[in-house]
């Protein structure tokens, strides 16, 4: 598979992975999201260093991890936003209340215009797909994966999103970055050499598509 195939079997791929999350009911969705939640908080009370924790606006039935945050907020851990500045460059994180200001941004979602740029400790990276050994399947645009490998100081790379989003492969490329987590609502996974693995007593399977399901398979 070339550069152009791979491209276009990512599209397709991505396009079902949020046509499926967007079609979860939302008593579904919020049960789903509580558990998230619930092991982000966990994950993320035991990062010492998490002073500034960046999250992205929800989009498309993503995660939203707002209330959340607001919770690290009261801890006194400072939030960010992502800021696109322009195509194909790094994004830069800008600080986020809930009394900021926001305007529309790259796929009209929310971002900051005027608060100060800061450098995150930790990176809680909407998922629309991942893979076994922990590789993000995002939006596209490239723009976690060129930050993530612009940044001096790598942030602790936390991939968030549902299981439904899981796929054996997304055959990552050198400028795919991989995640340190992923959380969804089944459980909290580390990626190792060996690929992720739970951070819970009880394994979870691998590939859990459906009949019908797109495959990972190269075409």
């Amino acid at each position: 598979m070339d550069a152009q195939e791979l491209k276009a079997w990512r599209a397709r791929l991505r396009a079902e992975l949020i046509a499926r999350r967007v079609a979860i009911d939302s008593e579904r969705h919020a049960r789903w999201s509580e558990s998230i939640a619930r092991d982000l908080d966990t994950l993320l009370e035991g990062v010492p260093s998490a002073r500034i924790v960046a999250f992205c606006w929800p989009y498309q039935a993503e995660f939203d991890a707002r209330p959340l945050v607001q919770r690290c907020l009261a801890r006194g851990v400072r939030a960010a936003l992502p800021v696109v500045v322009a195509p194909r460059t790094p994004m830069i994180f800008r600080g986020w209340t809930p009394e900021t200001k926001l305007a529309p941004g790259v796929y009209d979602i929310p971002a900051p215009v005027d608060t100060e740029e800061v450098l995150p400790d930790v990176v809680l990276a909407p998922l629309a797909g991942f893979d076994e050994q922990g590789y993000r399947l995002g939006h596209g645009g490239g723009f976690f994966d060129r930050t993530l490998g612009a940044m001096e100081r790598r942030p602790l790379a936390i991939g968030v999103g549902f299981e439904l989003g899981r796929v054996p492969t997304i055959y990552p490329q050198w400028h795919d970055a991989a995640m340190d987590y992923v959380v969804t609502e089944k459980g909290t996974y580390r990626r190792e050499a060996s690929g992720l693995v739970p951070t819970r007593a009880a394994a979870l399977p691998f590939g859990i598509l459906s009949a019908g399901f797109p495959s990972a398979e190269a075409p």
